[in-house]
């Protein structure tokens, strides 16, 4: 019987698991990351003693806040729109799944992601709630070390499932907000950690036609409340430097190029152009396909189609067909400074 480590909430995704594991052959060791609520942690370490699994608690608060909670911080600062869950798979969560294998000599990892792994490969889970897009930063050598047994399932047959082996998460609601914002409110977590920017301008077309009250609470993409000349309009750009907010009609929104920083591959980096198709946000109807190009030290992508509000800080990621290729993180523009304060320079 090989052993399995997974990654153990007591929730229904992670419950249905750690069965399919154990009716697959495996022995399961469940792992809580501990992070900020108690009553979470409590709930896991109850739903493993029901379900016999051992279960190691640890604590990632340190890793959490060197790794995910400051970039996601700075990042918000720079006017950006940050996905904290897609940087925290590779450097906290499959991170610490794996020194845990390592130590008790367990060859897979497991997760309840909805994506699929296969010899060493990540592809696309079913289109209902497909989370492939979130494990695109994890290394090849982690990739090579998951299983996801969720990975062709919808979620109503996991929860289907979990009715079938009577586990109590069967009914217990997903979990959608920011782990380490429980509340949601992330302007308030973001104003104790940093001094927020303060009011600015809004700026449609060139002309100033309002004032805003600060960069960290708009994304790309969001409506402004109101109208202007009897028309929507909507964020386009933050600028951390001016402070100021440029609108634009809805579709001025659409764009068929994106630039991306930090692109992480699951296969060798490509020295020509690919054929691939790309998501900008975690979202299962924007797919379009796209000509792929590394160009210093950034990635260019055309889309066949237009994509809409593609925003800074999200990521770019590519597929070829259900594939999982990688993915980096977007920026404004070709020019805009990447986080080491570099940028590739005009020619």
């Amino acid at each position: 019987m090989s052993k399995v480590v997974l990654g153990f909430s007591g929730g229904v995704d992670s419950a249905v698991s750690a069965v399919l594991l154990q009716k697959a052959g495996h022995e399961v060791h469940g792992v809580y990351l501990d992070n900020v609520e108690e009553s979470a942690r409590l709930d896991a370490v109850s739903a493993a003693e029901r379900m016999g699994i051992d279960l190691t608690v640890i604590d990632v608060k340190r890793e959490l806040e060197e790794n995910v909670c400051r970039p996601f911080t700075e990042a918000y600062l720079r006017g950006e729109t940050p996905n904290p869950c897609i940087i925290c798979n590779p450097s906290v969560k499959f991170k610490t799944l794996i020194a845990v294998a390592d130590r008790i000599g367990a060859e897979l990892v497991a997760t309840g992601h909805y994506a699929r792994a296969e010899n060493g490969a990540l592809f696309k889970g079913m289109p209902s709630n497909d989370q492939s897009y979130m494990l695109c930063r994890l290394t090849r050598e982690q990739a090579a070390r998951v299983t996801l047994p969720l990975g062709s399932l919808e979620k109503t047959q996991t929860r289907a499932l979990a009715e079938e082996f009577g586990l109590p998460a069967a009914h217990k609601p997903d979990s959608m907000e920011i782990c380490f914002i429980p509340d949601k409110d992330y302007i308030s977590w973001i104003s104790r950690r940093a001094a927020m920017p303060g009011a600015g301008k809004f700026i449609l077309h060139g002309e100033v036609i309002g004032e805003h009250d600060g960069i960290c609470r708009y994304t790309v993409g969001q409506r402004r409340p109101g109208l202007v000349d009897g028309r929507k309009v909507y964020i386009s750009r933050i600028d951390a430097v001016t402070n100021n907010i440029e609108l634009a009609l809805w579709e001025e929104l659409f764009k068929t190029e994106v630039w991306a920083r930090d692109f992480n591959w699951l296969i060798d980096e490509p020295r020509e152009p690919i054929r691939a198709s790309v998501r900008v946000r975690h979202t299962k109807w924007e797919n379009p396909p796209c000509t792929a190009t590394v160009e210093d030290g950034l990635v260019h992508i055309v889309c066949d189609e237009p994509v809409r509000a593609p925003a800074a800080g999200q990521s770019a990621v590519l597929y070829d067909g259900d594939r999982l290729l990688g993915g980096g993180f977007i920026v404004q523009s070709r020019w805009a400074t990447v986080l080491d304060g570099s940028a590739p320079k005009k020619k």
